[in-house]
């Protein structure tokens, strides 16, 4: 465990030097900050009903397009640049595990999401200063709202560093990422064009915008937790398995 925190400090201090960190948080914020301006462009002309978070997260096209560009841009150069500039051998040589190394860039690169989402809790705050939301939200939705974004932001950077690990180049990993985040994301709209009920109810079931609507509204069902939770487990430890192949190769 002492080499996993070791690895865990490198990684996260690796984030705060990149200057390519604060472009991408720059570019999310900029995103979340336009979908917060056209929520409160809807709240202006009159009190609605429906969750102000389902509205700002759930049906916001700006959290998903953040969501689908901003975690591949996080991941892309975990492995990829270790690979290209040739320091993965030397990594992968201390006396570390394969396991903790793959888990150390994804808790670092978990930490840099979280770290991203941390500014706009000051949404919530402005919402409440000038009582733009009324009674549409409340604290428990506000809560299963960015438990949801966790859960599906978890995920989501699990596949980044899965491909991360399978390509030196970074910029073939984060495009080869979003193409995966952006097919799985699209899977959720196959209820509308297929009329066969068995893939409506199992593309329901792995619907992101469906479950991200249901969370943010303030409801907590166990199945897209485990569903999640699941995939990311899934995806590292596909990961690691790429990073162990070298041994094989060897």
């Amino acid at each position: 465990m002492r080499a996993f925190w070791t690895l865990l400090r490198r990684e996260m201090a690796s984030y705060f030097y990149s200057p390519m960190a604060y472009i991408v948080l720059v570019l999310f914020l900029l995103l979340m900050g336009t979908g917060f301006w056209m929520l409160v462009s809807v709240l202006v002309e009159g009190p609605t009903h429906e969750s102000v978070m389902r509205i700002m997260l759930g049906e916001s096209m700006f959290f998903w397009l953040a969501m689908l560009v901003v975690t591949p841009l996080i991941t892309m150069r975990l492995l990829a640049e270790e690979k290209r500039s040739g320091t993965i051998e030397s990594l992968l040589t201390a006396p570390v595990r394969d396991t903790e190394v793959v888990l150390a860039k994804y808790a670092g690169a978990l930490f840099f999401f979280v770290f991203m989402w941390a500014p706009t809790i000051g949404y919530i705050g402005i919402l409440r200063a000038f009582g733009g939301g009324g009674g549409a939200w409340d604290g428990g939705s506000v809560l299963s709202a960015y438990l949801g974004v966790f859960l599906i932001g978890s995920f989501f950077i699990s596949v980044g560093v899965f491909t991360s690990s399978i390509t030196r180049n970074q910029t073939i990993a984060a495009m080869t990422a979003f193409a995966l985040l952006a097919g799985f994301f699209l899977l959720g709209f196959a209820p509308y064009f297929v009329r066969e009920a068995w893939i409506q109810e199992m593309t329901r079931y792995l619907s992101a915008v469906i479950h991200m609507m249901d969370f943010s509204r303030g409801a907590v069902d166990s199945r897209p937790v485990v569903l999640y939770v699941s995939l990311t487990v899934f995806m590292l430890f596909l990961t690691v398995k790429v990073v162990e192949s070298r041994h094989w190769k060897s």
